[in-house]
């Protein structure tokens, strides 16, 4: 069963869940909501700070990537606090060389990079996404 929010998410990953797939279960839900009200309720709750720091910063760059990137015309407030935020740079793929740190500083959202969290360019697509169809129907 999805989480239906992303505090849920957060309290079922610090429970001992898998990171990777309870987010992933959380984009799910969020792009089926139906509407922009129904998507900015499993966002607009805050979720409880963990002892991963990584984590905190992370999930407020999720919510705020996902309020801009489908406009829904206001971002959470929770997502500024500065728990929301590294003080070091992290480089999510693993074993990252010079160039793949290179590239990932380059394309990381702002919502991301502003939290040095440095990323892939679309680092939330799922493959039932909207824009995950559109890129498939055209190949």
């Amino acid at each position: 069963m999805r989480p239906n929010t992303l505090a849920e998410a957060v309290e079922r990953i610090r429970l001992g869940a898998s990171r990777d797939v309870t987010l992933a279960e959380f984009i799910d839900t969020f792009d089926l909501a139906s509407t922009i009200a129904a998507r900015y309720a499993t966002i607009d709750k805050e979720p409880a700070l963990t002892n991963d720091k990584r984590l905190n910063a992370l999930v407020g760059a999720i919510a705020e990537y996902l309020a801009k990137q489908h406009r829904l015309g206001r971002v959470p407030p929770w997502v500024s606090g500065p728990v929301r935020y590294l003080d070091r740079a992290w480089h999510t793929w693993p074993f990252a060389d010079d160039g793949m740190r290179e590239y990932l500083t380059f394309a990381s959202p702002a919502e991301f990079a502003s939290r040095n969290i440095f990323t892939e360019e679309r680092p939330l697509r799922r493959a039932r996404s909207p824009l995950a169809r559109q890129i498939l129907d055209q190949t």
